[in-house]
């Protein structure tokens, strides 16, 4: 289920606390191999296939522009668990993160 609406924010904070408010509240890590994410709170997996991104943030860095963060709303396929996915570029970016990211964007444009 897509945001119903288009945001904007100034910051990944402001971005961060008001998806949580409206109900994205997991937060999700890219697994080591890159291929699904994690959800230690609900000790969930899940892969690719089996959730939606409602909606991307990116935010630069204050300091250097080419320290850039993504940010991912994103929903499970029945809706059942919502949450983000915080993927920062710059000096510790690693291949298994981009394996994920590169799904991501690839869906989220299959999308528009």
């Amino acid at each position: 289920m897509a945001l119903q609406h288009n945001r904007s924010y100034d910051t990944l904070s402001e971005a961060v606390n008001d998806l949580q408010t409206i109900g994205y509240t997991e937060d999700f890590l890219i697994r080591e191999d890159g291929e699904c994410l994690y959800c230690a709170q609900n000790a969930m997996e899940l892969s690719s296939e089996e959730f939606v991104i409602d909606g991307i943030y990116r935010f630069e860095g204050m300091t250097d522009p080419a320290d850039e963060s993504i940010l991912f709303a994103i929903s499970s396929k029945d809706n059942l668990i919502k949450g983000l996915v915080i993927n920062s570029f710059g000096a510790e970016f690693s291949y298994r993160s981009s394996k994920l990211v590169e799904e991501l964007y690839r869906r989220s444009r299959d999308l528009r």
